[in-house]
């Protein structure tokens, strides 16, 4: 249950002037008031409030770019690690952010009373709450929801026509009596500007005047004849700007639900910037001829994919000679085309959605050097790196490596960066290693492959997309006692589909015990981790490590077993002591790297004694249990109680009686009880409330005899 850290206290004669000092301001050029200098710094929590495609993101982005204020950005659909979380998430966001002196936007639709009441609670001496109501058209809302495409909470196409239109229906403009201290009131694009001129003209010490600005008609609550507007819209276009609103329609412009398929909805994007032609030196002209003719030829081979070229500066003459002559040759320039801005911040500043980011590369593959290689290991950090050397330790020119990066990369959690591609060129500088002296034929050659590698390495990443099932875009896979039906709906289609085509090949083996179609994921993995290099974190001929994909704490991993044999404990003989011993060590290597990003974390190795996946797999997991995905008590019964069968006594016990002790189901059903004090709990709210606060160390023989694995200055 969330509990406010701080509370509004507004006293009687504080409303009475605030309702006396609001009139409205229906004139434009009135609507925004001179800041003012306070005595002391408030920090603001601004709601924006307007349905999808009122230009929220856009707002903040616009504000964040230019302000000498320091601003958090709080939006549900990405909060939770990238992906859609709750509003109890956000809250908890807000909080951490105005304790560390940072301004914050709600990012929400908060369309209605109840959804705001919460957020207006944060307010105090201290901070003051502001609405920003963008109250566009529905025909604008619409049309821009409709036509974007990489949204980050998936709600475009015409499913977002129809989303837009029941929320519209429903909404209660906000009032200064819900708590507000200020509220603007935004009916175009010019009103939006003025107000983003606003914002980012405030400084740390400056506040606004108090009060309700803008507002037109006090009595409106929902937009009439928005069904009037749907007419047929041919498609879906790709952005190909800093901005993924799409223009604003004429007057008489009329828009229609169109229906759009899931898989299509996200579009996998290759951002990539120019290779050779910075430190290398390499000639504009020659390279931009290789880039579009690379490009225009593996286009029909990507689907729908998006190859961007990026690069820092506004007057980069490469972008303009490869903009002119992918228009000369009318490549469509929704799926090929030039970008300005930071590689590793695409998303977060330019509002571009990339899964996938090349790096100009050094031979050596790492971080050294200047410029683009360097900017991007800064911003992976050592996630990057040790994702690299599991798949290669150098590099040679005209050559590309994909690199998966792990759920617990930056990248990936902020930007929504998938895979990074190292591509090294050809150099024409003869002060660097292995110059080419000028011979720019082979460079071409040298130059040309590289490209064909990187896009080569794209459409891999396509295909395996393509495939496998995936949530929320993240590509996991999870065996933490999830509720069948949910898991079923992910799996059952994809894998059911693979299986029958022949495209992955399954033993059967067991077919007796009726495992279903998604309990059959960690099997095809773990015997064809090749096809699924987008979620693979590491792959050895015996072991293959995915992070979980419903994790039940901050970091918990799963080590496959690639025994075509083993599909869980009861299958363990002595045969296997050495494939034991492996996947406690490489399980042991994932705890050393997750203490050394925090030593704080403590872990546990072991197995269920009943799997509901087919393949023996081992769970990594930190004893924290901090996740929105535990939500039962099967959940929770599964990692602390004796059916959690600990990796060393599971050796122990093979190697001296030749097969594991398993535990009966039963006591999943037990009660819910701290895995520190053992106190009995009747919720799994109660339960997690407990535990974060529990002052109980953990049980000392546990950690004595290494069950429990902590640093040895972690306090526990």
């Amino acid at each position: 249950m969330f509990i406010p850290l701080l509370r509004i206290d507004l006293i009687e004669n504080r409303k009475k002037r605030e309702r006396e000092t609001s009139s409205p301001i229906n004139n434009a050029s009135k609507m925004e008031m001179e800041t003012e200098v306070s005595a002391e710094k408030k920090e603001k929590v601004v709601l924006l409030v307007g349905p999808p495609g009122s230009g929220k993101s856009a707002f903040c982005e616009s504000v964040m770019k230019s302000s000498h204020r320091p601003w958090s950005r709080i939006c549900q659909d990405i909060i939770n690690n990238g992906k859609a979380g709750s509003k109890a998430q956000c809250l908890k966001m807000a909080i951490e952010s105005l304790k560390e002196g940072k301004s914050v936007f709600i990012d929400r639709c908060n369309l209605d009373r109840e959804q705001r009441s919460e957020f207006i609670k944060l307010g105090g001496p201290h901070v003051e709450v502001h609405a920003l109501v963008l109250e566009l058209s529905a025909q604008v809302c619409i049309s821009r929801s409709v036509k974007r495409s990489g949204h980050e909470g998936n709600l475009q196409g015409g499913r977002a026509a129809a989303v837009v239109n029941k929320m519209l229906r429903s909404k209660e403009l906000p009032k200064l009596n819900e708590g507000f201290s200020r509220i603007l009131f935004c009916y175009n694009d010019a009103d939006v500007e003025t107000a983003v001129k606003t914002y980012t003209m405030l400084g740390p010490m400056d506040t606004l005047p108090s009060g309700s600005f803008g507002l037109k008609n006090p009595d409106t609550k929902s937009q009439p004849g928005i069904m009037n507007f749907f007419k047929k819209v041919s498609a879906v276009p790709a952005a190909s700007s800093s901005s993924n609103e799409a223009t604003t329609p004429k007057a008489n412009d009329k828009i229609e639900i169109v229906r759009v398929s899931p898989a299509k909805l996200v579009v996998p994007t290759l951002a990539f910037p120019s290779i050779s032609t910075a430190d290398f030196q390499f000639d504009l002209d020659k390279a931009s001829d290789i880039i579009v003719e690379t490009a225009e030829a593996f286009l029909p081979k990507l689907g729908s994919a998006r190859l961007v070229l990026v690069d820092l500066s506004h007057g980069s003459k490469i972008l303009s000679l490869v903009k002119a002559k992918a228009s000369r040759k009318n490549i469509d320039s929704g799926r090929f085309f030039t970008f300005v801005g930071d590689i590793t911040k695409l998303h977060s500043q330019g509002g571009l959605h990339c899964n996938v980011i090349a790096n100009a590369a050094n031979w050596r593959l790492k971080s050294g050097g200047g410029g683009v290689n360097a900017a991007i290991f800064k911003a992976a950090g050592s996630d990057l790196e040790a994702a690299t050397r599991a798949r290669a330790n150098t590099l040679l020119p005209g050559k590309a490596v994909v690199v998966p990066l792990p759920s617990t990369c930056p990248l990936h959690n902020a930007e929504g960066i998938t895979h990074v591609i190292h591509v090294l060129g050809p150099n024409m500088n003869p002060n660097r290693p292995d110059c080419l002296n000028n011979d720019y034929t082979k460079g071409c050659k040298i130059l040309r492959e590289a490209y064909t590698s990187l896009f080569e390495g794209f459409l891999s990443t396509v295909q395996d997309q393509s495939k496998l099932p995936k949530r929320n875009n993240q590509a996991t896979v999870s065996d933490s006692g999830e509720e069948d039906s949910e898991r079923n709906k992910k799996y059952k289609g994809t894998i059911a589909s693979n299986i029958k085509s022949g495209s992955v090949d399954d033993s059967g083996k067991k077919t007796s015990k009726g495992w279903s179609s998604w309990a059959l994921a960690l099997h095809i993995i773990a015997m064809h981790p090749e096809k699924h290099l987008n979620i693979v974190l590491e792959s050895s001929d015996h072991i293959v490590v995915i992070n979980d994909q419903y994790p039940k704490a901050r970091k918990h991993v799963l080590v496959l077993a690639r025994e075509e044999s083993v599909d869980g404990l009861e299958d363990v003989g002595r045969e296997n002591i050495q494939l034991l011993e492996e996947m406690q060590n490489v399980g042991l290597k994932w705890v050393q790297r997750f203490q050394d990003e925090d030593p704080s974390l403590i872990f546990r190795l072991g197995y269920h004694s009943v799997p509901s996946m087919r393949q023996l797999h081992l769970h990594v997991i930190s004893q924290d249990f901090e996740s929105d995905h535990l939500k039962n008590k099967k959940h929770w019964n599964s990692f602390t109680t004796s059916f959690f069968r600990d990796s060393l006594d599971v050796l122990e016990e093979v190697k001296s009686q030749g097969k594991a002790n398993v535990e009966s189901e039963a006591v999943l059903r037990g009660e819910l009880r701290c895995n520190r004090c053992r106190s009995a709990h009747p919720t799994i709210p109660r339960l997690k409330s407990h535990i974060r606060t529990c002052p109980s160390p953990f049980p000392h023989h546990l950690l004595q005899t290494s069950r429990l694995l902590a640093r040895p200055d972690s306090s526990n």
